[in-house]
């Protein structure tokens, strides 16, 4: 059976990439471009995407079947009226938790043995130490969302010796590297125990502000918070206020609310914060593209055999749906 389609493809797709895509669905017709250089009429011609084009080009297309979102996070492809009626919605979970997992864990050792105040000290050419550093071997590290990211991070806070505890929206067998599973409505009575709280959630209506001045108070004194998910999962000011009273020891953040962060803002200033540019699922990490490709080719063959995708996202909830 003939399967001919129009693929836009929305990566910065290698010789190699483009024959693993190719080979999936040899019939097809495949057009490269990227985020910046796409043009809305690309895009509204495109049966099939796989990335992430501009969420207004994609409003009233007359063709679009299905969308392969390069990312995890596929909030703005969620609101309303944004994709036609009956598109399929897929994503890359599974590419980033590595990369993702391994960037928490290096804003963690950052911030809990103050690297990031002597690094400030030997650009002032400072030989002096930074005060008590903390370990990540016996404390309690609740990790919110065991999903791929999440998981990873669990995996490697496990090997170094911590307690972790896992958050999760369903019900699901205990992974071995947790020491304890709970459902979300256990959330404020997990807070006040954790020494360590790494955010892995998607964006989502139950999601936004999750972490608001109120929840933010329930921490430990002087626990560690992470965040490489989305920034609207945090009240920013609440946050700031608790890092500048001392109320917490510090908080890596790889996504901001808002994002980009503008450059007068306080959060910048505060020395208990390491701030990145939302760069830990980009391609900085070349096997992050690698496994993307991976996914959206093996999508690609499924779709063009009639088969069910892997990753498909319940537009309700906006996690993946299980096969």
């Amino acid at each position: 059976m003939s399967f001919s389609k129009r693929v836009l493809v929305l990566l910065p797709a290698e010789t190699r990439h483009k024959a693993l895509l190719q080979q999936s669905a040899p019939e097809c017709r495949f057009l490269y471009s990227t985020y910046r250089d796409v043009t809305r009429e690309q895009v509204q011609d495109a049966q099939i995407i796989i990335g992430n084009p501009p969420a207004d080009y994609v409003k009233n297309s007359p063709n679009l079947e299905w969308l392969h979102c390069h990312s995890a996070g596929v909030d703005s492809f969620l609101k309303e009226d944004v994709l036609p009626k009956g598109t399929a919605l897929t994503n890359s979970t599974g590419a980033y938790g590595l990369a993702v997992s391994e960037h928490l864990l290096g804003m963690l050792l950052e911030i809990i043995k103050r690297l990031h105040t002597y690094r400030d000290a030997q650009k002032l050419h400072l030989w002096q130490g930074q005060g008590k550093v903390k370990s990540i071997y016996q404390s309690t590290v609740l990790v919110i969302g065991l999903g791929d990211i999440g998981g990873e991070f669990a995996r490697k806070v496990k090997a170094l010796g911590a307690y972790v505890i896992g958050l999760r929206r369903t019900c699901a067998e205990k992974p071995d590297y947790v020491d304890e599973i709970h459902l979300a409505a256990d959330l404020d009575s997990l807070l006040p125990r954790a020494d360590i709280v790494a955010i892995c959630l998607p964006a989502t209506k139950e999601t936004n502000r999750l972490f608001s001045r109120e929840r933010l108070a329930l921490l430990k004194e002087g626990a560690v918070l992470l965040n490489a998910s989305r920034g609207t999962l945090i009240d920013t000011e609440a946050l700031c206020d608790a890092l500048e009273s001392g109320h917490l020891f510090g908080a890596g953040l790889d996504v901001t609310d808002p994002e980009p962060l503008p450059k007068d803002h306080r959060l910048w200033e505060i020395p208990s914060a390491v701030v990145t540019p939302h760069i830990s699922g980009l391609y900085h990490l070349p096997e992050t593209l690698e496994r993307v490709v991976r996914i959206a080719a093996e999508n690609l063959r499924l779709y063009a055999n009639g088969e069910p995708l892997n990753n498909y996202v319940d537009f309700t909830t906006g996690y993946r749906k299980k096969k």
